[in-house]
């Protein structure tokens, strides 16, 4: 909900993470509400722009705009009584199948947070491995180069005659 105040224009766009643009509304007054079905499961842009009105004066007073936002995703944002009155449902029948749904999203939910973790621990061990074999690598080096050090100071002692 946008609180009008003069001399300022709201736009509202949402987008999603590929780009792909939802909604855009311009010169916001009131309430805005917007429902969307997402072409795939991913992240959204919320993009807010006030922009003040060419020619306004604002007098020293300082321009402000409260955006109140409420986001709803999955079984909290669909219509329930518009889904009663068109299935002549009784008020038990549409608890159950919201109850349902939102089970159906609590799984789905969960299963993404394992496939996530699953992921998340394959980087953790390969790049514990690649730090392991990169000790070792710098331990190989070291002893090479204190090997190296030892043979040509034995050999630049012996030429001076000192061992």
């Amino acid at each position: 909900m946008a609180k009008v105040a003069d001399g300022q224009i709201l736009s509202v766009k949402i987008s999603g993470a590929d780009g792909s643009e939802y909604r855009r509304k311009d010169n916001v007054v009131g309430s805005f509400k917007v429902a969307f079905t997402a072409k795939s499961s991913s992240s959204f842009d919320i993009c807010f722009e006030n922009k003040i009105q060419p020619g306004f004066r604002s007098n020293g007073r300082d321009l402000k705009r409260q955006i109140e936002l409420d986001v709803e995703a999955g079984a909290a944002a669909r219509d329930w009584n518009a889904i009663q009155a068109a299935e002549k449902l009784k008020p038990a029948e549409v608890e159950l199948r919201k109850t349902d749904e939102m089970i159906d999203d609590i799984a789905s939910e969960l299963e993404y947070l394992v496939r996530r973790e699953e992921r998340l621990r394959d980087t953790n061990e390969s790049t514990n491995r690649r730090v392991r074999n990169f000790g070792i690598l710098i331990i190989v080096v070291l002893l090479s180069v204190g090997m190296y050090q030892i043979r040509y100071m034995r050999n630049y002692f012996r030429s001076k005659h000192i061992l």
